[in-house]
């Protein structure tokens, strides 16, 4: 069994800090193997906000827990133009990490970060063709039998949020056939600050049985319809069990889990915790 905390969109410079000290108590009691953070570290890219997330991550592997991390949007330089176009990921290289593409395997667990931020648009988030290579390659190297996690701060779907439907990653169809064809098994990603679960088949027909998994915003004061929260996921049997852990205005608290279990390439929810949602 391999136990992963999600965490996206901290937005260090917009974020509470009581939030961000529950949530390095709760990754320190949940003692989790891996804790996946899906993007925008940072609310404006500046030096400061990227010392403060900085801290929090060195905070996190002093206690013992290995990171992987992704940029977003936010983690781009909006209004210093010259920086944005020229240099747009330096500071994340310096603060963050250097890779921008991680890749960390667990028993019988393989996570593969993909950067999808992109200086010519100040939301969006595409993928390229040589960051579809990169995952083939990569996953062909790993054990048939590992879970494959590939992590993105854009979403690979449209999710629908507070009755609107967001936009799909840039290129999509190119990123579909590489989850497909990798064999991915589970998408992690953040942005639309909104944690949710879903089969991929149940969004696009064509993206077969991969699991899609949304964290909400770990630590920003921005929500959108829903507290600040973030996510667990327990892989092991061919199964996978993801918690929400929302905030209550004191603490973060886990809602009722949802069960999924693997049959013919796909993640079927299980029919109990179907009818509780």
């Amino acid at each position: 069994m391999a136990r992963l905390v999600h965490l996206s969109d901290l937005h260090f410079g917009a974020h509470d800090q009581e939030l961000v000290e529950a949530v390095e108590l709760q990754a320190d009691e949940l003692k989790p193997d891996l804790v996946v953070i899906s993007g925008d570290f940072t609310q404006r890219a500046r030096t400061e906000q990227f010392r403060e997330a900085c801290h929090f991550l060195e905070s996190l592997r002093e206690n013992g827990h290995e990171v992987l991390g992704v940029p977003g949007n936010h983690d781009v330089p909006l209004y210093d133009v010259l920086r944005r176009f020229l240099s747009p990921l330096a500071r994340y290289r310096r603060f963050i990490d250097e890779t921008l593409c991680p890749f960390i395997e667990l028993p019988g667990v393989a996570v593969l970060g993909i950067n999808t931020a992109r200086s010519l648009t100040f939301k969006d988030g595409r993928i390229n063709k040589d960051q579809v290579q990169f995952i083939r390659e990569t996953f062909a190297r790993t054990p048939s039998e590992s879970v494959r996690i590939l992590v993105t701060h854009h979403p690979l779907l449209a999710l629908e949020v507070g009755g609107e439907v967001g936009r799909a990653i840039g290129r999509q169809e190119m990123a579909l056939d590489a989850v497909e064809e990798s064999g991915v098994d589970m998408l992690l990603a953040g942005h639309n600050h909104h944690a949710s679960s879903h089969d991929a088949s149940d969004l696009v027909t064509r993206a077969g049985g991969v699991l899609v998994v949304q964290a909400g915003t770990a630590t920003s004061t921005r929500v959108r319809e829903q507290e600040q929260s973030f996510n667990t996921i327990d892989i092991g049997d061919g199964s996978a069990t993801i918690t929400v852990h929302a905030w209550n205005g004191s603490a973060f608290r886990p809602t009722a889990p949802r069960r999924y279990r693997m049959h013919d390439g796909r993640w079927i929810l299980q029919k109990s915790e179907e009818a509780a949602h």
